[in-house]
């Protein structure tokens, strides 16, 4: 994985940062950081949502996204319930994992669609 960077916007203090082709940012469950992270959405084609089956949001959350190579495209911890990036248009394999129990989906992602995803857990 290549060096990250992170771009900083204008009338926000959210931080996009960026992992080779893939920009992304992750934020709280709060009405300011929704506010932001909302303003931003249409930057992004793939939001993850993080939370147990209680409905209690969830941070801290390991996130591997492999394309349908299965080559790694991102790794990292959303330290946010709300996690948005912009994946190449394509299928990929999202493996989140909260306290080692790993959730997997399948998804396809198109260039201009906006695709929303959720994981959910029993437990932390």
């Amino acid at each position: 994985m290549s060096a990250l960077d992170s771009i900083a916007h204008a009338n926000s203090d959210v931080i996009v940062l960026a992992a080779g082709s893939v920009s992304y940012v992750y934020g709280a469950a709060g009405d300011d950081s929704i506010d932001r992270l909302n303003s931003l959405a249409g930057g992004f084609n793939l939001k993850l949502v993080f939370a147990l089956n209680s409905g209690t949001h969830v941070s801290g959350v390991r996130i591997a996204i492999a394309d349908a190579a299965g080559k790694a495209v991102l790794d990292i911890t959303s330290e946010g319930p709300w996690f948005l990036a912009k994946v190449p248009a394509g299928t990929y394999q999202i493996v989140a994992t909260l306290g080692g129990n790993a959730l997997k989906r399948k998804i396809v992602v198109g260039a201009a669609e906006f695709r929303t995803v959720d994981f959910r857990w029993a437990s932390e």
